[in-house]
């Protein structure tokens, strides 16, 4: 099935808004940290899986040095709620999951591609960190993440800044 091409966001870019229903039972909106807080937005490809366990569990460690820093962490994913919360439950994630279910937020960012394992193809979400400012403009892009010391990096960017 041919995708219809994704933009190609940019450092500098203004950050796509979004409203998502969230781990938390409300509604989450970019635009609502706006102002407020530099948020974190990363995007996995599926609840509880190990290498998508590392990353939460590594922002979870450290979650309150991000508030400290005035940060607040967004996990998106194309699980549903359901999914998202027995996720939360079990590894005690202080941070919203965002259900993407319908792809549209991972297409806007650009995260949504085709990939391979195992010699089959198959649509999913790249792993990728999106750092956004207060004024809603993406400060730093983190493609292809690598899950060891990722959480760690973010938030050494964002004290730097």
């Amino acid at each position: 099935m041919a995708e219809q091409p994704q933009p190609i966001l940019k450092e500098g870019d203004p950050a796509p808004d979004f409203s998502l229903p969230a781990s938390t039972g409300r509604t989450v909106s970019l635009s609502e940290f706006r102002g407020k807080r530099v948020v974190v937005l990363y995007f996995y490809p599926k609840d509880d899986t190990p290498g998508c366990t590392m990353e939460a569990c590594g922002f979870r460690d450290i979650a309150k040095e991000y508030e400290r820093a005035g940060a607040a962490i967004l996990g998106v994913s194309l699980d549903n709620l359901n999914s998202h919360q027995k996720f939360v439950d079990k590894f005690s994630l202080p941070f919203p999951l965002l259900s993407d279910e319908n792809q549209a937020v991972s297409r806007a960012y650009g995260v949504y591609k085709l990939k391979q394992m195992y010699g089959k193809e198959y649509w999913g979400i790249e792993r990728t960190t999106f750092l956004i400012d207060t004024n809603g403009t993406i400060l730093k892009i983190y493609p292809k993440v690598r899950v060891d010391d990722h959480h760690h990096q973010v938030l050494k960017d964002i004290k730097a800044r």
